[in-house]
């Protein structure tokens, strides 16, 4: 009986004969693995372990750095957890949350409500660097869950031990540094040494995270100047507090008690009524400038379609016809959309739409032509026609959605004060515990995947192969235009 295995490594093609039980941390200073930044987990037959992770049968592994976007998943966890060390090396039991993303970095505030003071920011980030150079290991244990249990109370964790109460399984795990303990749902670094840039900054009532892009992890990403998109952030969470559902635990524990159709009745009417506020400022815009266009942009799958529908309902009851048009139906043939630098379609590039015709479309419109609008066929890649051609009345609103719509290349025919902009996007709210937030872009991904293959011939593997195109689409052609909003709206719980 052998007591080596084979492991192929993909980063060199190498096909090397390892003692059984060796770590990925062992395996990946045996190999000739070149890279700029520091190696923070691996695929191990396609599913992410941490290097901590010990091989006992044969396997194909991929490491992978900060570059990556699960590696920058484990570089956002681990300094997560530093965070936490380091905000109970300095205040004790006082606890904090970590409430949303900002930018590629995260947005935080003391449960008390407290504001923190600049010399308070200056000894969280010099307490966070002492954590990061004393290299504290981090460990994942697997023990009974009543023990896990135990271990949460003496840290009054009482959103994690929701949690587990709502999912009961026999064995839990646990991660452990230094002298604190967590949870992270996925892999973290070995180490806390693994973090090499960071920055802390007083943001309204709590404070900001920098962390740098995994395009450029050399450099922090600052920009956290959003306004609007924090105050979204901020009153959904005032609303989840107010529901009880602050958590996954919290929410899991409302539907186990039968709450479940209340809960869905009320969030139901908060967002009817957040449509119908949409609708008011349309309309009082309608009077007083001459709005004539409504333009819904937003991220992918998003609920830019479906905001536009619901908005319309509440524009005909105040007297207003809205007439929907998606800009997705002014693609042009794919035979002539833009390629990307990998030579794969770029149908997030602006380019991507036709926007002359689009122009001329809408100047006929509002002159008050018969117009034909196209129809784009997503199965074979072409333009067809509707049937009826569109014509506007007197109380006609053209709503229009797509991702581009807050691009003011899009619309450079219609005067600024005719188009009313609304930014849409599913903001998640309810986090797993107060330190583990859900990526808004994972629930995205599910809702592309779903309409993908209901609507466009698109089966999940090549929806999901697609993914990072779409994520640098939006990083180029719709985040840098949020702002420019007269209106956000989150549509989490369409």
């Amino acid at each position: 009986m052998t007591n080596r295995v084979k492991v192929i490594c993909e980063n060199t093609s190498e096909t090397l004969e390892i003692p059984i039980g060796t770590s990925l941390l062992e395996l990946q200073e045996q190999t000739c693995i070149k890279r700029p930044y520091p190696l923070l987990a691996a695929y191990v037959d396609n599913r992410l372990k941490e290097l901590n992770y010990k091989i006992f049968k044969p396997i194909t592994v991929r490491f992978i750095d900060i570059t990556h976007f699960e590696g920058y998943r484990v570089y956002q966890r681990t300094i997560s957890f530093i965070l936490q060390k380091a905000v109970r090396d300095l205040y004790g039991d006082r606890q904090f949350h970590i409430r949303h993303s900002l930018g590629r970095g995260f947005y935080c505030e003391f449960a008390d409500g407290d504001e923190i003071s600049d010399s308070d920011i200056a000894r969280l980030r010099e307490c966070v660097q002492q954590i990061i150079d004393a290299r504290h290991p981090i460990n994942r244990h697997r023990m009974r869950t009543e023990e896990v249990q135990a271990i949460y109370e003496e840290f009054d964790y009482h959103d994690k031990i929701a949690l587990l109460k709502s999912r009961p399984r026999l064995y839990s795990d646990i991660y452990r540094m230094d002298d604190i303990v967590g949870y992270f749902y996925g892999a973290l670094a070995p180490d806390s040494g693994y973090i090499h840039l960071f920055d802390i900054r007083r943001y309204y009532n709590g404070f900001y995270v920098a962390l740098p892009t995994n395009s450029n992890p050399m450099q922090l990403d600052m920009n956290v100047h959003w306004d609007k998109m924090f105050d979204i952030f901020h009153e959904y969470h005032m609303w989840v507090d107010i529901m009880g559902v602050p958590t996954v635990g919290r929410l899991n524990s409302k539907i186990l008690a039968g709450d479940s159709s209340e809960l869905i009745k009320i969030a139901e009417a908060f967002h009817e009524n957040k449509i119908a506020d949409m609708a008011d400022q349309i309309n009082q815009a309608n009077i007083s400038r001459g709005t004539r266009m409504v333009l819904i942009s937003g991220p992918s799958s998003s609920g830019k379609t479906t905001t536009s529908k619901r908005l319309g309902i509440q524009l005909r009851i105040l007297g207003l016809n809205p007439v929907l048009i998606s800009l997705d139906d002014y693609f042009v043939d794919r035979e002539h959309t833009p390629k990307d630098e990998n030579g794969d379609y770029d149908f997030e590039a602006l380019e991507a739409i036709d926007l002359e015709l689009l122009n001329s479309d809408l100047k006929r419109l509002f002159a008050g032509e018969s117009v034909e609008v196209p129809r784009y066929d997503f199965i074979t890649g072409t333009r067809q026609w509707h049937e009826t051609p569109l014509k506007l009345d007197e109380r006609s609103i053209i709503i229009m959605e797509g991702i581009h719509g807050l691009n003011p290349r899009l619309t450079p025919s219609i005067p600024r004060e005719q188009k009313f902009c609304i930014y849409a996007s599913c903001l998640t709210s309810v986090a797993m515990d107060n330190m583990s937030r859900i990526a808004t872009t994972d629930n995205r991904l599910l809702r592309r995947i779903i309409r993908d293959n209901a609507t466009r011939g698109c089966n999940a593997q090549n929806t999901i192969q697609r993914w990072p195109s779409v994520r640098r689409g939006e990083e180029k052609h719709i985040f840098p235009y949020q702002e420019n909003a007269d209106v956000m709206f989150n549509s989490s719980l369409f």
